[in-house]
């Protein structure tokens, strides 16, 4: 059951901090000029679908 338990929240985890990566990414492709988009196969419309999380330092 413990190890049930700790796999279960390990993946949780895992999966909560992918989602933080991704807005963050999602945040600095953002930044990007369409064409550079473009060149990536990515269009501004699917990042903001996708959701995105600015970072101030």
């Amino acid at each position: 059951m413990a190890r049930n338990f700790l796999h279960t929240a390990y993946d949780r985890m895992v999966t909560a901090r992918e989602r933080q990566v991704r807005r963050y990414v999602n945040g600095a492709l953002l930044q990007l000029d369409d064409e550079s988009l473009k060149i990536l196969g990515r269009t501004r419309e699917e990042i903001n679908r996708e959701g995105y999380q600015t970072y101030f330092f």
